[in-house]
């Protein structure tokens, strides 16, 4: 956003400095010459600031949708780590703009797999979700082998 500014005020300063050569080189012209360069001047003055209002409405808007899809996967992540069931697994969660939520690591079972996949489609924001979690049974620790 400031580049934006930059361009602006760079924009701005250049009209007006075009402005004033005009009218400081050529005051011999009759006024309607100097009139018609000034018209041009203002003209692309507004040309420029209309499109550094688009870019800003631009990147306005992606840095709104930036935000709420990290408000959405923190909703996602929040119901995740808090449900008992899950809360031992480390499940990592990426929001799209279009609500398409995908997560991903390992869980220990097909039922931590589909609470996981139901917790995060039941989320406010989520369209969809991509299923990238990896099944993988936790085994118990090897008793060590006592000899007599």
């Amino acid at each position: 956003m400031p580049q934006t500014r930059w361009k602006i005020a760079g924009t701005l300063l250049g009209a007006a400095l075009v402005a004033s050569t005009c009218v400081a080189q050529e005051p011999k012209k009759p006024a309607t010459d100097v009139g018609k360069k000034v018209d041009g001047t203002i003209d692309s003055i507004k040309k420029r600031a209309s499109e550094a209002s688009e870019a800003v409405r631009e990147q306005y808007d992606r840095a709104r949708g930036a935000v709420h899809n990290m408000g959405v996967a923190a909703r996602v992540y929040g119901r995740l780590h808090w449900d008992k069931a899950l809360n031992n697994y480390k499940i990592d969660v990426d929001v799209k703009q279009d609500g398409v939520a995908t997560i991903t690591g390992t869980v220990g079972d097909a039922a931590a797999r589909l609470r996981a996949v139901d917790l995060t489609r039941e989320t406010v924001g989520v369209a969809s979700v991509v299923d990238r979690l990896v099944v993988a049974p936790t085994t118990p620790a090897a008793k060590p082998v006592t000899r007599p």
